[in-house]
């Protein structure tokens, strides 16, 4: 049973409706959105990436290891649905495949709200933090329906807080790189934050582990401060990481800004 796959119908019929609808969107039904062009394969690759990443954290062994028998497992989980998927599907993503959307009434003004840097930070961080609280994450373990509740919110509002970075549409914007090298370290406050009050908590926070089988030789409160360590370091180490290639991109862009190439319009 440790190893058993979660096979749910709706959410495999859901996973395989989003590939599908792309594939056929930038393929064949390409003609039908204004000023598409080509996607290259690093784009495809990135989208097909994203979702394989969520077929990893929600229907792979991890699912059922995370929910029935180990925090630390869960964790994984967790960052593979807002630390991965998200700007995978994100780079993945063609502008023109999106615009349509903002043809839509009130969209655009929805739209420009939510992904604003503030609004999206804040939504995540928050969203993250409150199903984090141990009353309600250990109810949604034993709720299936919240469960799927608490990974639904976590993918969207993960997707939100990318989007100042990577955002695909020019009518919502990327941040300048400064302000994204500052959003990113922000972002990586948070999970290191939280990630510390679980790793040196000094009793179970969550009912349904202390009571779980134990695998790998992991007691429960060991399991636990793995689980926060997971979260702590490879949670924070992820934005930095990102906020280092944006530091890059910034520097040599000012870089090419002093020294344009020959011939260069000054």
């Amino acid at each position: 049973m440790i190893w058993q796959w979660y096979l749910d119908p709706a959410l495999l019929a859901g996973l395989a409706g989003v590939t599908a609808l792309y594939l056929v969107a930038i393929g064949p039904r390409r003609d039908r959105f204004p000023g598409a062009t080509p996607v290259g394969l690093w784009r495809v690759a990135a989208f097909l990436a994203g979702i394989a990443t969520a077929a990893l954290a929600l229907v792979s062994p991890l699912h059922v290891l995370g929910e029935r028998f180990l925090l630390s497992a869960h964790m994984v989980q967790h960052l593979l649905l807002t630390l991965a998927m998200p700007p995978l599907l994100l780079l993945g993503t063609p502008d023109w495949l999106l615009r349509p959307l903002l043809r839509l009434p009130i969209v655009p003004q929805v739209a420009g709200f939510l992904t604003s840097p503030v609004v999206a930070f804040l939504v995540f961080n928050g969203t993250f933090a409150l199903w984090h609280a141990p009353a309600l994450y250990d109810l949604a373990l034993r709720v299936e329906w919240m469960h799927a509740l608490m990974h639904q919110s976590f993918a969207l509002t993960a997707l939100l807080s990318w989007w100042p970075v990577l955002s695909p549409l020019p009518e919502l914007p990327r941040l300048s790189k400064p302000a994204q090298v500052l959003y990113l370290f922000l972002q990586s406050l948070p999970p290191t934050i939280i990630g510390a009050l679980i790793t040196f908590a000094t009793i179970v926070l969550y009912p349904t582990y202390a009571t779980a089988p134990r695998l790998f030789g992991l007691s429960p409160l060991d399991d636990q401060q793995l689980a926060g360590l997971i979260m702590w370091v490879p949670g924070a180490l992820v934005y930095l990481v990102a906020l280092s290639i944006v530091f890059i991109a910034w520097l040599e862009g000012e870089e090419t800004g002093r020294h344009p190439a020959p011939g260069a319009q000054p």
